[in-house]
């Protein structure tokens, strides 16, 4: 299957491999886990919420009466969680893919969590550093990958996060584009790594558009819009598309065979349409940028990846 014929309704056969997904309980998450499981894939739900776990995987059933399917408690913003949950994940052996899509765009009033950081940038950055880190080796293992979700707010908001905890000039919209920019220069600069070290394991980035749920099929305890939300979504219908259509260039970034470390992925027409490569914003290509990141990441979590070890995990 070329790039040119790939059709994001029918995915080649997945079965026998396994992928983890972040924040796997709404949205794009959740999607993305029910397209991986249509195609035969062993999917694990992860999710901060246990009781949003069991509702996700039963609706996930549902869809899919075939699917095989787990779950596994991880909040990406305290590190306690995320080591606990590759811990149970190395001990299932090899990984195939790594989605890590767990995010906060609003926070809620804590700006500071349990391990002292900024919510925003802990959650949708710090976790999945430190998770993609412990599970270098049995992503290794699988010859697999992972994929950072970016977003297309960092082509049209030029913050470079020299300050990634935001302890000036803080705004909730701030915070959530300096993650993404940082989400997305940190998977170039792990590709880098990777590639440097022989680790044969791929570091992809992709965004979903501009996805509502507004514009999303009904799913009992998984999407349910409101009729006013609905309302406001389709009257941005020619720009916007659906969360399972922005889940479309997440799974292709994941499963594409032809899908190369460092490579950058969106939908067609920029906010909506069918997966293709893209063109990352240069700040995020910037080697720079993404060697200050690694090391900002690296003191806050505590997490040196063992490069080493994966590259003999492989052998």
């Amino acid at each position: 299957m070329t790039r040119a014929e790939w059709n994001p309704r029918e995915l080649p056969d997945l079965t026998g491999r396994t992928f983890a997904v972040t924040g796997a309980t709404k949205g794009l998450g959740f999607f993305s886990c029910e397209q991986l499981a249509r195609a035969g894939a062993h999917v694990v739900l992860t999710g901060r919420h246990p009781n949003r776990l069991v509702t996700a995987r039963a609706a996930l059933v549902r869809r899919v009466p075939d699917a095989s399917v787990e779950t596994l408690l991880l909040d990406t913003s305290k590190l306690g969680s995320v080591r606990a949950a590759a811990a149970t994940l190395r001990a299932r052996g090899a990984l195939d893919g790594l989605l890590l899509n767990a995010g906060v765009v609003h926070p809620p009033k804590t700006r500071e969590t349990v391990d002292g950081n900024e919510l925003i940038f802990a959650t949708n950055v710090l976790g999945h550093f430190a998770l993609a880190g412990e599970l270098l080796q049995p992503l290794a293992a699988a010859r697999g990958r992972m994929v950072w979700v970016g977003s297309m707010s960092t082509s049209m908001w030029n913050y470079d996060p020299v300050d990634p905890q935001l302890t000036t000039g803080y705004t909730p919209w701030r915070a959530y584009v300096q993650s993404k920019v940082a989400t997305t220069a940190l998977a170039f600069e792990s590709d880098r790594r990777l590639r440097a070290t022989g680790v044969p394991v791929r570091s992809l980035v992709a965004h979903p558009g501009y996805s509502l749920s507004g514009r999303t099929a009904g799913v009992r305890d998984v999407n349910e819009p409101t009729r006013a939300k609905r309302f406001l979504a389709n009257l941005q219908a020619p720009l916007t598309q659906s969360k399972e259509e922005g889940a479309w260039s997440l799974v292709r970034a994941l499963v594409d065979p032809d899908a190369e470390g460092g490579s950058y992925w969106g939908p067609a027409q920029i906010t909506r349409g069918a997966p293709r490569p893209a063109t990352a914003p240069a700040l995020t290509r910037d080697p720079a940028v993404g060697e200050r990141l690694w090391a900002v990441c690296e003191e806050a979590t505590g997490v040196r990846w063992p490069f080493a070890k994966a590259a003999r995990a492989a052998r």
